[in-house]
């Protein structure tokens, strides 16, 4: 009886450190998008959130326009508002200065989307390291809204 007993602990444990990763790995994945060589960007399935336009303006899959970044690299949203800054070199900085997001090359035309710490939130391609920073801010955002309506 006491290892029938020892037995269930053990796979009590086992299940809960399990279930307790896949929980992290879900809520990383939840948060990476991808920029591909035409301007697509994708989530971390596949569905596809938008697109990049020839005139370097973000719209979603409707081709409401979203936000654009301009030639000094001030992310400006449809409405006006400025969202932030993307810097050349793939940094990007919330409106309070802080580095939100920077991109570092994988290899000769991709790169990754990475916090100050170093973890990995997508990819994009090196076409659209000014814009790869700014997506992701801007569908995290978008992402955490509709959570809180939710609840």
């Amino acid at each position: 009886m006491k290892k029938l007993h020892l037995l269930l602990i053990v796979l009590t444990l086992t299940s809960s450190v399990a279930m307790s990763a896949l929980a992290q790995t879900v809520k990383d994945t939840a948060q990476k998008i991808y920029i591909n060589s035409k301007g697509g960007i994708h989530n971390h399935t596949g569905t596809k959130l938008g697109y990049i336009d020839k005139n370097n303006m973000v719209r979603d899959n409707t081709g409401k326009e979203l936000y654009f970044i301009d030639k000094d690299g001030n992310v400006i949203a449809s409405d006006g508002r400025k969202l932030g800054v993307a810097k050349k070199n793939g940094s990007y900085y919330n409106m309070n200065g802080e580095n939100e997001l920077n991109t570092k090359d994988i290899d000769k035309e991709n790169c990754a989307i990475l916090d100050p710490k170093g973890h990995n939130f997508g990819t994009t391609h090196k076409n659209y390291k000014l814009h790869a920073c700014a997506a992701h801010c801007y569908w995290l955002t978008k992402a955490k809204e509709k959570a809180v309506k939710k609840s």
